[in-house]
């Protein structure tokens, strides 16, 4: 996952929530523009990095991006399942759960 938030913030947010998966944060907003997931032509007050889920391959190539049904980010309320969906789809085998 990718942040436009600080090092800080986003550290925060993990404690929160309880993440156990990598965030990467990006508070220049060079990764967030290079994946055109800001508006270019928002002002700088206005750059928010809209919800997409980038699907990428083992091999660096991205597989498929899901923006959303208008376009504009992902519905977190239906996230995971349409996470789920998606990697169904492009055929990523599911992982074994941990052992107790």
């Amino acid at each position: 996952m990718v942040s436009v938030d600080t090092p800080e913030d986003n550290k925060a947010f993990a404690e929160k929530e309880q993440a156990d998966f990598p965030l990467l944060s990006d508070p220049d907003k060079k990764v967030a523009n290079a994946y055109g997931v800001i508006p270019p032509d928002r002002p700088a007050d206005r750059q928010f990095a809209s919800r997409w889920t980038f699907y990428i391959g083992p091999d660096g190539k991205i597989l498929a991006i899901d923006k959303g049904a208008t376009g504009r980010g992902i519905n977190p309320a239906t996230a995971g399942q349409d996470l789920i969906t998606k990697l169904t789809e492009l055929g990523v085998k599911k992982k074994a759960a941990p052992k107790k």
